[in-house]
């Protein structure tokens, strides 16, 4: 079947991924496709990369100010600037914003990869600095590029499918053995059950699991982190310089706080 969309319009913002997953298109479409992708890409390594050592919390957007979920999150974000990390989440509302103003609120930064949707997602109002993309795999990578942990609280499918992504690249050491935090112990207990399971099966190994923690507990949360990706990745305070040749000469640096990691 032939597309209802007239080949030389584009798509609106929210249908770009839509688009993109259709199928063979118009190679100038799918050219077009390629450079926005490659926008997304550059002007989040241009933001991300001066913003110092990030831990990446995923979670929910759906809960408000008030939910237990929430508040859990505003006590992460305080607790990882505390340790001197930045916290980067999804940039959207529930416990991402949960997490950008706990980080916020304790002098800490707090930036987001926000994803372009036509309904739930937009930049929450506790966000030092920000990048929308287009595409939710330009998005998920920025999201685990830039960061030494994953925090984990409850989700739905999005926050399992990021999950699954960071457990994956570790288990593939496609990145090192970053720490994972699934915080809430209730919630969590189906899926610790399937994963013993998996282990039973064949289908995954004990060690795949070494650093990941399961807790209610923020101070063993920040323990965790501080032992498995401060101490063991020697993180240091070496801040990268903005280069005015690529108009960077206006970026702030890291704070004087945080940390800033070796090349990884």
């Amino acid at each position: 079947m032939e597309p209802t969309r007239p080949p030389h319009l584009p798509p609106s913002d929210h249908q770009t991924e839509t688009v993109f997953l259709e199928g063979p298109q118009s190679r100038l479409r799918e050219l077009m496709m390629l450079l926005r992708t490659a926008g997304d890409f550059l002007r989040g390594f241009r933001t991300l990369h001066f913003v110092g050592p990030c831990v990446t919390v995923f979670g929910s957007a759906r809960f408000a100010a008030g939910h237990p979920h929430y508040e859990l999150a505003r006590q992460v974000g305080a607790g990882l600037s505390r340790l001197g990390f930045t916290t980067l989440t999804g940039g959207g509302g529930g416990v991402m914003e949960g997490a950008n103003r706990g980080a916020r609120e304790s002098g800490g930064r707090s930036v987001g990869c926000n994803i372009v949707l036509p309904f739930e997602q937009k930049p929450n109002p506790y966000l030092d600095e920000w990048v929308e993309c287009h595409y939710f795999f330009v998005r998920k990578v920025l999201l685990l590029k830039y960061s030494y942990a994953f925090v984990v609280l409850p989700g739905g499918f999005g926050t399992l499918d990021e999950l699954g992504e960071a457990l994956t690249l570790i288990q593939t050491r496609k990145i090192e053995q970053f720490p994972v935090v699934l915080m809430g112990t209730a919630y969590w207990a189906p899926l610790l059950e399937m994963f013993r399971r998996m282990e039973a099966e064949g289908t995954a190994s004990s060690h795949d699991m070494d650093l990941m923690l399961v807790t209610d507990s923020v101070d063993d949360a920040m323990a965790h982190l501080e032992r498995n990706a401060v101490e063991r990745f020697r993180l240091t305070r070496r801040r990268p310089t903005p280069s005015v040749l690529l108009g960077e000469g206006g970026r702030s640096t890291t704070p004087a706080g945080p940390t800033t990691a070796p090349p990884r």
